[in-house]
C-alpha cells in the first residue's frame, strides 16, 4: 500500500510532531549542545504551521508543542536542584517540586509562544495581508519581540530568542548595542518569517498548476524575492555586527583595574552546616590573600560566599584580612532590613576600615526558589511542597552600586537574565560588571547559559565583565563578549585579571528597547497603507 504524503502532511499528529521538533531544534542551540545556527530555520516550520493550518481550534496546540520543545528543553536544567534533602526536603518531596518547577516555568515560555500563534494567525489570514509576505513578516516579528518585552517585565524570564547566539556567535550579538537583545530576536524571527514565507508561496505555486501562468509567474517571483530577501537579512546583519565587532576597545592604561575571583566550592548540601561556614571562611579568606600576594585591587566573590547577616560578616577572618591588606573586597552575604522580619541576598563592598562601603541586594529572585511568585495562586501547593523560607526580600531594581573605583554595575545571580537592569547602571555611570552567582546545585548547562547571558550584557552595555561564581563557571569577559578565562566546575579556583573601567554609551544604553515600538508602528502602518491600497 502506497503512503499518501499529501494526507499524512495533514494530520493532526504530524502537524504537531513537526511544531515539536522545531522547537527542540531552536531549544538545542543553547547549551549543553550550543548548535545555534538551527535558530535561523527552526522557527520556519512552527511559522508555516501556525499560518497555514486551516482551523483555529489547533493553532494553540501547535504552539503548544514548540513550546514544549524550545522551552522544555532549554529550561530542563532547573531538575537540578533535585534532590533538595540537604534542605530537609523528603527525596520524593522534592522530585515533586523539580518536576513542578520544569513544568511551571515550561508553561510560562509556552504561554508566549500559544499567544503569538492566536494573534499572528487571526492577523495573517486577515484578506488584506495573506498575500502579502513582507507585511506578514513584519507583523509576526514585531508581535513575537513586543511579547517577549512583556514576559522580560515579569518574575519567570529567561529564554529570550537571541540568547539562542551566545556565546559562539558574537557577532550577531553585537546587534544588542543597537536595541539590545530585540534587536538579535527580531533578525532571527525575520530571517525565519522570510523562508516560511517563500516556502509558502512556492508550496501555493505547485498547488496551482492549473492555473494560468502569468499567475504562476508571479507566485515564483514572489517566492524568490522573498528568500533573496532572508538571505540578504541574513548577511547585511551579521557584516552590521561584524563592523560592531571589529571596532577597537582602545582602553586606556589610566582605566586599568586588577582584580581578584575567588570561586569557593562550597556545595550547597554542605553550605548552611558548621563544616560549610569553616570550609567558606578558610577558603576566601585565603583566596584573598593569595590574590592580594598577586598585586590585585580588589577581590570579588559568589553570591552568599559567607552565608551571614552582615554584623557577623563584619567579624569574620576574610574582613580582619582586608583591614590588615587595604584591598577592597566585594563580599556576598545576607543583610537584615530594619524591621529585622526580612532579609536580602546581598554583595557588600569592604574597605581597610572594615566597614561596609556600600551593598548591592539582589534585585531579581529566583522564583520558587528564593520566594513564591503568584502566591495567592500557588503559594499554598509549594508551602506544602517545600520549607521554602519567604522572608527574602528583592533590592530596588534601581540601585547604583559605589566602589573606591567609580560606579559598578553590580548583579546577583538571576538578575543576569534581565538586560534593563545592566542598562540603568550602566546609564547611571557604572564602568564595569560585577556578577555574582551560585549555581552549584545545577548541572553544567546551568552555568553554561548563565555565562552566555552576561556575555550578552557585557556586549550590550559595552562592559567588561568579572563573573564570580561558587562551583562555576566563574569568568572575565571583555565588551567585546570574548571570554578571556573560564574557571572549571566542581573545582575551588582563584584568578587574577586586569579589566578596564569605560564610559562609553551604547545606543541601547541611551535609549532603551527602542526598536519594540519602532517595529510595532511600521507594522500598524503597512496594514494602514495596504488597506488603503485596496
Amino acid at each position: 500500500m502506497s503512503l499518501d504524503i499529501s494526507r499524512f502532511w495533514k494530520t493532526q499528529s504530524f502537524v504537531l510532531l513537526i511544531s515539536l521538533v522545531s522547537g527542540i531544534l531552536m531549544g538545542v542551540t543553547v547549551a549543553p549542545v550550543n548548535a545555534f545556527f538551527f535558530a535561523w530555520l527552526a522557527f520556519a516550520p512552527f511559522w508555516v504551521l501556525v499560518t497555514q493550518n486551516r482551523t483555529h481550534n489547533r493553532t494553540w496546540l501547535i504552539a503548544f508543542c514548540w513550546g514544549i520543545g524550545y522551552y522544555g528543553f532549554t529550561l530542563a536544567w532547573i531538575t537540578g536542584i533535585h534532590p533538595m534533602t540537604w534542605m530537609g526536603v523528603p527525596w520524593v518531596a522534592s522530585l515533586a517540586i523539580a518536576v513542578f518547577c520544569l513544568t511551571f516555568i515550561t508553561m510560562w515560555g509556552t504561554a508566549l509562544a500559544i499567544t503569538w500563534s492566536i494573534i499572528f494567525r487571526w492577523i495573517a489570514t486577515k484578506k488584506l495581508v495573506t498575500d502579502n509576505g513582507f507585511i506578514r513578516v513584519l507583523i509576526g516579528t514585531a508581535l513575537w519581540c513586543t511579547l517577549e518585552a512583556i514576559w522580560s517585565s515579569g518574575p519567570l524570564w529567561w529564554s529570550t530568542l537571541a540568547y539562542t547566539q551566545s556565546p559562539h556567535n558574537l557577532v550577531i550579538l553585537h546587534l544588542g548595542q543597537i536595541s539590545g537583545t530585540t534587536t538579535v530576536t527580531a533578525t532571527i524571527v525575520a530571517v525565519n518569517g522570510l523562508i516560511a514565507e517563500s516556502w509558502i508561496k512556492l508550496r501555493n505555486k505547485q498547488s496551482r498548476n492549473n492555473q494560468v501562468n502569468q499567475t504562476n509567474q508571479t507566485n515564483q517571483t514572489n517566492h524568490k524575492i522573498l528568500a533573496l530577501s532572508a538571505f540578504l537579512l541574513f548577511t547585511t546583519s551579521h557584516l552590521l555586527g561584524f563592523w560592531l565587532y571589529g571596532i577597537p576597545l582602545n582602553d586606556s592604561p589610566s582605566s586599568a583595574l586588577k582584580v581578584g575571583i575567588i570561586q569557593g566550592n562550597v556545595p550547597n548540601k554542605i553550605k548552611l552546616k558548621p563544616e560549610g561556614f569553616r570550609r567558606a571562611i578558610a577558603g576566601y579568606t585565603e583566596g584573598y590573600l593569595d590574590l592580594v600576594n598577586q598585586g590585585v585591587e580588589a577581590v570579588l566573590t559568589p553570591e552568599g560566599a559567607l552565608p551571614f547577616y552582615e554584623d557577623e560578616i563584619v567579624k569574620s577572618s576574610l574582613v580582619a584580612a582586608v583591614k590588615d591588606k587595604g584591598i577592597t573586597a566585594w563580599i556576598g552575604g545576607f543583610g537584615s532590613r530594619k524591621d529585622k522580619s526580612t532579609y536580602t541576598n546581598s554583595l557588600f563592598t569592604f574597605t581597610a576600615d572594615g566597614e561596609i562601603f556600600s551593598r548591592y541586594d539582589k534585585a531579581k529572585l529566583v522564583p520558587l526558589g528564593e520566594y513564591v511568585p503568584f502566591r495567592n495562586i500557588i503559594g499554598g501547593l509549594v508551602r506544602r511542597l517545600s520549607p521554602l523560607d519567604e522572608h527574602q526580600v528583592p533590592g530596588s531594581q534601581e540601585q547604583i552600586f559605589n566602589t573606591p573605583f567609580g560606579k559598578a554595575i553590580a548583579v546577583i545571580c538571576y538578575g543576569s537574565a534581565f538586560p534593563e537592569l545592566f542598562r540603568y547602571q550602566a546609564a547611571a555611570g557604572g564602568e564595569f560588571i560585577l556578577s555574582s552567582a551560585n549555581n552549584s546545585h545545577y548541572s553544567e548547562s546551568m552555568p553554561a547559559q548563565h555565562h552566555a547571558q552576561d556575555i550578552m550584557r557585557a556586549i550590550e552595555t559595552d562592559r567588561w565583565a568579572v563573573r564570580a561564581t561558587n562551583t562555576g563557571y566563574s569568568s572575565i569577559v571583555d565588551p567585546h563578549g570574548k571570554t578571556l578565562w573560564l574557571s572549571g566546575i566542581d573545582i575551588y579556583q582563584i584568578h587574577a585579571d586586569t579589566v578596564y573601567r569605560r564610559q562609553t554609551q551604547t545606543l541601547y544604553v541611551r535609549w532603551g528597547d527602542w526598536l519594540t515600538p519602532v517595529l510595532l508602528f511600521l507594522a500598524g502602518l503597512s496594514w494602514f497603507l495596504e488597506t488603503r491600497r485596496v
